[in-house]
């Protein structure tokens, strides 16, 4: 690939999608070619935390936000060294930041690293594309642009779900974190799924001392380790091309304290038993309004996934703790209206209660096992882009290893003062 550097020139460039939708523009990071699953992201600024994200693993990151790049890239917010996604989408790149902590423009960012990107395209028509026909597989090529060749290489190629890109982005080996201050509350063993920085960096600020595993470790190494608690990461791609962390899950469920985001939310559903279905156009962005049903109270989180439990495939509800409802609902917005905290019986796990619903989709957002200490989540608490809404979520961890029974029922006000 060569690489574009600021001032150069922006060779034509093409979008093909597996349907035939086809949208021309130019080069403005690496030349070359790319495929992947094509996404979009509502957030309007964070954009080098989301490239840096390994949850984008596979896919072809659309920003919505018209301008990308205005105030270049830091030292600071990197949530991993390595870019992992497939490829970037914008409407208007910027070539001229301004930010006192700018190091770099965004689009010799993505040159330097091999990404390969795309501007000039209407990212409003493509998003209103996606949304009505869904993710699908799609390629940016700066060497086929030829609108037919390119959408045949685009239908012939690998699927997301066909690869593991879990083991990736997962560390090889142990890594150590310590505590904010040194002052360690408690010890958490963390299974790397492709965890971003911001979570180590939370988990630190509320005192705990990390070991960070790669995603397939056994479980008895874990339990060896005699940790407070063990938290399961989020990643890319499919939650069914990792059994062994569900394995992992399976096996410390009930031993521990379990915490777990994102992949780590599924993962830890799958091992309870549920199944996991592919979203149309999944949860990308900074903006998704989520309510937490033990509170009331609406958070505003930041979301990345494509995949995500069925709250209905736990088990049968339980009347009694379910406001007398026997029937699950398609669209879980009905519990979240009527201020309810549903319970279902799971057939090996005991009694699970759906704890946060997605105001947009009414797809489940929280868990809490009622009878083992275990809860999780399908957004992103630490943000990194977005909102600090949620980040009571690991004070929360934090109360449920400390052995309290109301460690998820806080106010997201006290959250935000985190």
């Amino acid at each position: 690939m060569n690489l574009l550097v600021d001032g150069g020139k922006h060779p034509k460039a093409l979008l093909a999608l597996e349907d035939g939708t086809v949208f021309e523009g130019r080069s403005c990071g690496a030349a070359g070619e790319t495929f992947g699953e094509v996404v979009f992201n509502t957030s309007m600024v964070g954009y080098q935390e989301i490239v840096s994200d390994p949850s984008y693993a596979g896919q072809i990151v659309t920003f919505t936000y018209p301008q990308v790049g205005n105030y270049g890239i830091n030292a600071i917010d990197m949530q991993r060294d390595i870019l992992h996604l497939r490829g970037v989408v914008v409407h208007d790149m910027c070539y001229t930041p301004s930010n006192w902590q700018c190091v770099q423009s965004f689009p010799n960012f993505l040159a330097e690293r091999g990404v390969v990107a795309i501007e000039g395209v209407d990212t409003r028509a493509l998003t209103l594309h996606l949304r009505e026909h869904g993710a699908m597989q799609g390629a940016i090529s700066t060497v086929d642009t030829d609108p037919e060749s390119l959408v045949a290489r685009v239908k012939a190629a690998p699927r997301i779900g066909d690869h593991n890109y879990v083991a990736d982005v997962s560390t090889k080996e142990l890594k150590s974190f310590p505590a904010k201050d040194g002052k360690a509350a408690h010890r958490v063993v963390a299974y790397d799924c492709g965890e971003k920085a911001g979570i180590e960096k939370r988990l630190a600020a509320v005192g705990c001392e990390v070991t960070m595993v790669p995603w397939d470790t056994p479980a008895e190494k874990v339990l060896a380790m005699e940790p407070d608690g063990v938290f399961f990461s989020n990643g890319p791609g499919d939650p069914q091309t990792v059994p062994p962390t569900v394995e992992a899950v399976r096996a410390v469920l009930g031993k521990l304290p379990v915490f777990g985001i994102c992949l780590g939310n599924q993962v830890i559903s799958m091992a309870a038993g549920a199944q996991i279905e592919k979203l149309k156009y999944g949860h990308h962005g900074g903006n998704e309004p989520v309510m937490n049903l033990l509170t009331g109270k609406v958070e505003i989180t930041a979301q990345n996934h494509n995949y995500g439990p069925v709250f209905s495939t736990f088990g049968p509800l339980v009347p009694e703790l379910s406001g007398g409802f026997s029937e699950h609902a398609g669209d879980l917005r009905f519990w979240s209206e009527r201020r309810i905290a549903p319970v279902v019986q799971t057939a090996h796990h005991g009694r699970v209660r759906l704890t946060h619903v997605n105001l947009n989709d009414g797809t489940p957002e929280g868990l809490q096992f009622l009878d083992i200490p275990a809860f999780s989540m399908q957004y992103h608490p630490e943000a990194k882009p977005g909102p600090n809404d949620s980040t009571y979520a690991f004070v929360a961890f934090i109360r449920l290893m400390d052995g309290r029974d109301d460690y998820l029922a806080i106010d997201v006000r006290e959250g935000r003062r985190f």
